[in-house]
């Protein structure tokens, strides 16, 4: 059983984080002051330390040097204020394993520790070595399911509207390209949340067909239709208490758009084939990569449902609009690789390094994540080189292209005609290829009035 030790001089919250763990296989040891702590980690050998970064009369840091001092393999999370990221930061490149900002949720820090406890063997972070890969000025990553936090000022105001906006329970329409992390962002607002204990329900629109979403939404009762051989809880039951994240909600039919509006109006719902009302309450937040303005003039999305859903608005930046987070991007993807794939890749050489600034990145940070994944499985060696990155990725450096002289709107539209062409014109096809809706390329199509 994992010998745990929690450093934390709030008495009742690390009373109940510790009963958490026990309950869940952890021996576990508690310290309200750091020199208690110091006493109990010379005594006891432990395999992982979470500790609080702010203590009384200590400073967290060192304690965290003292904890790697007595034993080095000792794997050590810090807990840290939504604002100490710089502290954080500096906790890693003294060894930390990893970070978490509190408020979290018990999922969240249930995965931070099997993550370190699982890495325990391979990984040596106190040996510097893994600094000297990454890109200057870097900040270590937090856990896979919160949003990175970035440098960029565009990246600082996201996390400043994630913050506003969380405590809330207005209902939240989040926009951006595809592949900039929406479910990431939506995940994140409501792990901040005070419905953070309750579910959180994603759904994609773009794959419900009309004719069953109906039944996805509320639910259904056994003999309703034909296929309905047991009664079925819908999204909005799963989600009840929580947060229901609807993704590409500008691809629900006119007639689907009516039901949810209905719904959220009257917080009330009925399974398909039932009289029963049900009462929920849920926190609705939505996502699209297209223009719903746009859409409610040409009359395919209803206005009123839009003002419902867009109580708050937070628009996701591009990788290209935040590049001095690419670094970070990158460090993070590395890392979850890694973990994935059950190797141990420590950085990227310059010339990757560069190839990654110069790329254009289309299709954002899930593109960035799957290069990534990709050079991670072929790269046998200790970095990243350039061999192991697709070859569209490194071209565009060796292109005769000026890539920041090449306009966003000039280079999407080569990746539509492009992609058009290698699918035969297939724009089923095309749009898998392009990581879009196929109702997304034909916005985009008509958007620059392509001739095809």
């Amino acid at each position: 059983m994992p010998k745990l030790l929690i450093i934390e001089d709030d008495a009742a919250f690390c009373q109940m984080l510790q009963k958490f763990l026990i309950r869940n296989g952890y021996d576990v040891d508690v310290s309200f002051t750091a020199q208690d702590a110091k006493t109990k980690f010379k005594a006891t050998t432990y395999n992982l330390v979470l500790t609080d970064l702010r203590l009384p009369n200590y400073d967290g840091l060192q304690l965290l040097s003292d904890i790697k001092d007595v034993n080095p393999k000792t794997q050590v999370i810090v807990m840290t204020g939504y604002a100490e990221v710089t502290s954080a930061v500096e906790a890693m490149k003294k060894g930390a394993y990893d970070y978490i900002s509190k408020p979290f949720t018990p999922e969240e820090i249930l995965m931070q520790i099997k993550s370190a406890l699982n890495q325990e063997a391979d990984r040596q972070l106190d040996s510097g070595t893994k600094e000297s890969h990454k890109f200057e000025n870097t900040v270590d990553e937090p856990s896979e399911n919160r949003v990175v936090v970035g440098l960029s000022e565009a990246s600082k105001k996201l996390h400043e509207y994630i913050k506003l906006v969380a405590p809330t329970d207005m209902s939240v329409l989040i926009t951006g390209e595809s592949g900039t992390g929406k479910e990431v962002t939506a995940r994140a607002i409501h792990d901040n949340s005070k419905r953070k204990e309750q579910s959180f329900v994603a759904v994609d629109c773009g794959a419900i067909p009309k004719e069953i979403a109906t039944s996805e939404f509320f639910g259904h009762v056994k003999g309703s239709f034909t296929g309905a051989v047991e009664d079925k809880k819908g999204h909005f039951e799963a989600a009840n208490g929580g947060t229901l994240f609807l993704d590409e909600i500008g691809n629900l039919s006119y007639e689907n758009q009516i039901q949810l509006l209905r719904a959220l109006q009257e917080r009330k719902i009925k399974r398909v084939g039932s009289n029963k009302e049900i009462d929920v309450d849920i926190r609705i937040v939505t996502a699209t990569n297209e223009d719903l303005t746009e859409a409610v003039e040409n009359g395919s999305f209803r206005e009123d449902l839009f003002h419902r859903i867009n109580e708050f608005s937070v628009e996701i930046p591009s990788l290209e609009d935040r590049v001095e987070d690419l670094p970070l991007f990158a460090d993070f993807f590395l890392r979850k690789a890694n973990r994935s794939l059950g190797k141990n890749v420590e950085g990227f050489s310059e010339d990757v390094k560069d190839i990654f600034r110069q790329y254009h990145w289309p299709g954002n940070l899930r593109e960035l994540q799957n290069v990534i994944k990709r050079a991670v499985l072929l790269t046998s060696g200790n970095t990243v080189e350039k061999e192991a990155l697709p070859k569209e990725v490194y071209r565009s450096k060796e292109s005769n292209v000026n890539v920041d002289n090449f306009s966003k709107a000039d280079y999407e539209k080569e990746q539509i005609v492009k992609a058009l062409k290698q699918s035969n014109f297939n724009k089923s096809k095309a749009a898998k290829l392009l990581q879009i809706t196929r109702k997304t390329l034909y916005n985009k199509i008509n958007h620059y009035n392509l001739d095809l």
